[in-house]
């Protein structure tokens, strides 16, 4: 009876594992992390950290290649710091937005995946705060642009179902508009999701 039931349990794990890499099957994931954002084309602009946080919708098309469509709520931005007279002016861009990843995830080998895909974004916050001689001002961007858009990449690791994510998200959109300035995002992102499987869409 013993050997039975360790049979049964070593048989139910394997339909388990099957049924997440069968073709047509979906799974919704969970996932936060934090970014390391910055602007480009700004000479004194350093990394700002900021969290993200969302779920994916995955569709495995065959073995080796699943689309996602994924909805992030991602604290993007970047800080700077410079001395004028003596005294350090401290500077940070928080720029918030709901970005819409959608990803072609190829499979190279088992948990092992490559990804690429767009990503439209929306803005809901653009301030800057300036920190200098102990006070703080915090206003809001002028002429900051409210969509956005980046080409993420990046690799992702499966393991009982937990998936570890590092992508790189190019901003391909200016940031807002004034003449001389080209800045974009530049994140890089690293998440922890958790696939939980759609038994009932799979065919």
């Amino acid at each position: 009876m013993k050997k039975f039931l360790i049979l049964a349990v070593m048989m139910l794990t394997t339909m388990t594992v099957s049924a997440q890499m069968r073709a047509g099957s979906w799974a919704v994931m969970p996932k936060a992390g934090f970014n390391l954002a910055t602007v480009t084309d700004a000479d004194d602009a350093s990394m700002k950290f900021g969290l993200v946080a969302g779920a994916d919708m995955i569709y495995q098309i065959n073995e080796p290649l699943a689309i996602s469509f994924g909805v992030l709520y991602s604290m993007q931005g970047a800080k700077a710091k410079v001395k004028e007279g003596g005294v350090t002016i401290k500077n940070k861009l928080n720029m918030d937005y709901v970005n819409i990843p959608i990803l072609a995830n190829f499979y190279v080998t088992r948990g092992l995946a490559d990804k690429a895909g767009i990503q439209p974004g929306f803005n809901v916050k653009h301030k800057m705060k300036v920190e200098s001689g102990g006070s703080s001002v915090e206003s809001d961007i002028p002429n900051f642009k409210s969509f956005d858009f980046a080409i993420p990449i990046g690799i992702s690791y499966e393991i009982s179902n937990f998936v570890i994510d590092a992508r790189y998200n190019l901003g391909l959109t200016k940031l807002w508009d004034q003449e001389g300035s080209s800045s974009k995002n530049s994140v890089f992102q690293f998440t922890l999701g958790y696939k939980i499987p759609f038994g009932w869409f799979q065919n």
